[in-house]
């Protein structure tokens, strides 16, 4: 492969683009009118516009980015995470255009792209599950009499599902009905597909995944875990690697079920299998995301392995240069999804202009961006502005890292999570590890978070506050006006006014 077209956008497409300049292959980028003058196109040796900014009508015109590859000569399409990098038709066309598609077969992507087919795959192995129904539900009797067979609570799962969507936990035998209507409804109208199972609900659960790389050659290897338990909305906000909670044999248990689990769909590329692990320690398979994941960096920090570039060797036929008993864990990285997003808000997306925009440096900070000062954050994609990661010997020196970085990122315009990755970094459940995926319902508080405040921004806020009133001697605010003074001053000083 000497040309490569990268079928996405952002941050992952810029990070995809750098790695294959490396390899010394040629890049071309596809983009929508809202991003003609992103930092990815700029990069890449050739780019060409696929439509208007909505997805449905650029970044997930297939026929339209196959053309455009054929037209350009390109050998190999890389579609990073999102968008098209699971669609299974996507990588059979891709396959039938006689161009190569970096992930895996159309095949592999089918079984693990429905829950249920993918727990039929793994059945054949030794691996656990999640007691519960190993078929979709067709009426609210057969249903109810499963659920009350698991034990209540259970959860109501969407097959097609992601991203919490067609997700409902059942407290009650009374509540089934409805939440099954809810659950149905919703994953019709995401995936197109309403096929719902039930399994039993998993207490105080933690979010661990597992990065696999396999070969043409029949080599399957786990680099190890990634934790992925501080979500919102079921989606992940903070990850790190490795876990505080794995020890070397549980480790060892959770990768080679891993591996038995792309095994079990003869998976070919990069992928990761996710698992829950229970309050008792006891793992049970979740899904397999057949793509490369957003928060690969913290895998390649303490691995010292670039996934995108064994991606592109893997797709070239090359076997892997290194075994599982080369593989080691060096240190320890964290990473923050930095999103336009107002945590105190209910975490919902903000836009604007990135009226200031600075990303922190130093030793051991790798921020993986798709902006610059100045440009807008589009309402048509995800809101996500970048990747932080932070790579330190010890998992208590990553967090103090984590947040002198945090600390020296500026962003004026948009809100941002950087406030809320500050307050996981010095919540004394994260900083002792004892946490599961209801961290944000469980300890994120507005009150909190403000209290988190260094005391020289305390004094700058009751002295601006004053100002601001009229008043000739400085009184101490509520929270809220403190926190709105302390926005006055941070964005008066960054801006020299």
């Amino acid at each position: 492969m000497q040309k490569v077209l990268v079928a996405n956008r952002g941050e992952i497409a810029l990070r995809v683009i750098r790695s294959l300049k490396e390899m010394g292959i040629s890049t071309v980028a596809i983009y929508s009118e809202a991003d003609r003058k992103a930092p990815f196109v700029l990069a890449a040796d050739e780019a060409v516009c696929v439509g208007p900014p909505p997805s449905s009508e650029s970044y997930l015109q297939m026929d339209r980015i196959l053309d455009s590859a054929k037209e350009l000569g390109v050998e190999g399409i890389h579609p990073g995470y999102g968008f098209l990098s699971e669609n299974a038709v996507f990588a059979r066309k891709v396959k039938e255009a006689g161009i190569i598609f970096i992930g895996p077969s159309p095949e592999a992507i089918e079984v693990m792209g429905s829950k249920l087919a993918a727990k039929e795959a793994v059945s054949k192995y030794d691996i656990p599950m999640v007691p519960g129904a190993d078929k979709a539900i067709e009426d609210v009797d057969e249903g109810l009499r499963i659920a009350e067979e698991v034990g209540f609570p259970i959860l109501i799962k969407a097959s097609a599902g992601g991203g919490g969507k067609g997700m409902r936990v059942v407290e009650e035998a009374s509540q089934f009905a409805e939440q099954l209507a809810r659950a149905i409804s919703e994953a019709e109208s995401a995936f197109g597909d309403g096929s719902c199972f039930v399994e039993r609900y998993v207490n105080k659960p933690r979010h661990i995944e597992i990065q696999i790389l396999a070969d043409t050659h029949g080599n399957v290897l786990y680099l190890f875990e990634r934790e992925c338990s501080v979500q919102r909305r079921h989606q992940k906000v903070v990850e790190e690697a490795p876990s505080s909670v794995l020890d070397d044999d549980l480790r060892k248990r959770m990768g080679e079920a891993a591996v038995d689990v792309a095994r079990s769909c003869d998976y070919v590329g990069a992928g990761t299998v996710e698992f829950l692990i229970d309050d008792q320690k006891r793992f049970y398979f979740l899904e397999m995301n057949t793509r490369l994941q957003v928060e690969h960096p913290v895998t390649e920090m303490i691995t010292g392995k670039d996934l995108v570039k064994e991606q592109v060797r893997i797709a070239r036929g090359e076997a892997l240069t290194f075994g599982q008993e080369d593989l080691k864990i060096d240190g320890h990285a964290i990473e923050l999804r930095v999103y336009a997003e107002d945590p105190e808000g209910g975490f919902l997306p903000d836009t604007g202009r990135l009226e200031v925009y600075e990303i922190p440096q130093g030793p051991g900070v790798r921020v993986d961006d798709g902006f610059k000062e100045g440009m807008d954050i589009p309402v048509f994609y995800d809101p996500m502005i970048s990747k932080l990661c932070v790579h330190a010997p010890t998992r208590e020196e990553a967090m103090d890292r984590m947040i002198r970085a945090i600390d020296e990122y500026q962003v004026v315009g948009v809100k941002t999570t950087l406030g809320f990755g500050k307050f996981v970094m010095e919540h004394e459940a994260f900083r002792s590890g004892d946490f599961d995926t209801g961290f944000v319902k469980n300890h994120y508080e507005t009150r909190e978070l403000a209290s988190l405040w260094d005391e020289d921004e305390r004094i700058a806020a009751a002295v601006v506050a004053s100002i601001l009133h009229g008043e000739k001697k400085p009184q101490v605010q509520t929270m809220a006006d403190q926190a709105k003074a302390v926005s006055n001053w941070r964005s008066r000083r960054i801006l020299g006014h």
